[in-house]
């Protein structure tokens, strides 16, 4: 019998969950053992339910594509197969939300890419490297749900991985104002050139949702916990518009802000190269041994050179220059499917499973 974690992917067909079947093939931890999507695909082998639709850059396993693609739904089947599962649906959100409920009251583990709890005060929303402390909630989450070993932990939405671990290296300073342009990549939408060629030299200057959760998902992850639930943060205040631009992956922020302490330019960099969290002093597979790379360049960082800068889930800094409004402005870019999506949802499960959150049942 294998010692590795036995891993269900629920919306295996979409592009976060091909993403999640690329990093998971040779994990050391994991192994996948159910694909799931609509009813529109169940009971096809993947390869046929992708038809066509393998977006990776890797070639599709012949083991993974014969995989018989199961019925989301059908939660007594699947928790009888899988240790846990990640969730990359594409469903209405109060769906989601049921289901996702569903699966932790099998008493299966939830890592969830979606945002359909992301605002559920006792899960926890984590960026690994900066609340691992945050997954304590979830001991007040199953008294909730009434499980023991079933529950739902979320990652933060793709937009601010390129922002908010840079913020957060520099919070000795107390940044406390803060204005964000985010330049998104179509992959964020789930959809590639082909299927929107629309996007083929054009900007879109609007995507509904993104910039509520641009502005306020950084505050709960530098929140506090209080009687058994996370308490956002009330500062930076960040405001923030979210752009769409014709990249296939790669999301880039354009950063100004003020800080209440006035560090110098070396002191600020120094910071970034300084920062790690407990995925880095844990060795976590999916860590990043550098989280965060200053580059002195002017020209960068840039989608083509850097978008995969520590196999995409490390974060890249750049233009860090005194503003004449602002104190400082700087550009940061991150991977929006892997940094972003599923390998952030990866390092996630790591840091559960070294925590003894997730563990083997079957």
């Amino acid at each position: 019998m294998s010692k590795k974690i036995k891993v269900g992917i629920l919306g295996a067909t979409g592009t976060v969950g091909q993403r999640f079947v690329s990093l998971l093939v040779n994990h050391p931890w994991f192994e996948i053992s159910v694909l799931a999507a609509s009813e529109r695909s169940a009971g096809k082998n993947y390869e046929d339910a992708l038809d066509g639709r393998w977006n990776m850059d890797i070639p599709l396993p012949k083991h993974i594509g014969a995989l018989i693609v199961q019925n989301i739904k059908d939660i007594d089947c699947i928790s009888q197969q899988v240790d846990f599962v990640f969730c990359a649906v594409n469903m209405p959100k109060e769906e989601i939300k049921i289901i996702e409920e569903e699966y932790a009251k099998h008493e299966i583990h939830v890592v969830s890419n979606n945002s359909a709890h992301r605002w559920t005060p006792d899960v926890p929303m984590i960026l690994p490297e900066i609340n691992a402390n945050h997954a304590e909630v979830i001991k007040e989450q199953r008294k909730r749900l009434g499980v023991q070993r079933g529950f739902i932990a979320v990652k933060p939405n793709c937009s601010i991985q390129s922002y908010t671990p840079v913020l957060t290296a520099w919070k000795d300073y107390q940044p406390y104002e803060v204005i964000v342009t985010t330049y998104q990549a179509i992959s964020g939408a789930g959809r590639n050139f082909e299927t929107w060629p629309e996007m083929v030299g054009n900007i879109i200057p609007f995507i509904p949702g993104e910039e509520e959760k641009s502005e306020k998902e950084p505050l709960r992850i530098w929140g506090s916990m209080s009687n058994g639930k996370i308490v956002p943060a009330v500062e930076p205040q960040i405001a923030c518009q979210c752009v769409r631009v014709p990249i296939l992956y790669g999301h880039t922020a354009a950063v100004f802000l003020n800080f209440r302490k006035k560090p110098t330019r070396e002191q600020l960099i120094e910071k970034l190269w300084e920062f790690k969290g407990e995925p880095q002093l844990l060795g976590l597979p999916s860590a990043p041994k550098q989280f965060i790379q200053y580059l002195d360049d002017n020209s960068r960082p840039q989608i083509a050179l850097d978008v995969n800068y520590e196999n995409g889930m490390g974060i890249s800094v750049g233009r860090l220059c005194p503003d004449s409004i602002y104190d400082w402005k700087f550009i940061g870019l991150s991977h929006n499917t892997i940094r972003g999506a599923a390998g952030g949802s990866v390092l996630c499960a790591e840091l559960l499973k070294a925590k003894g959150y997730i563990t083997k049942r079957i």
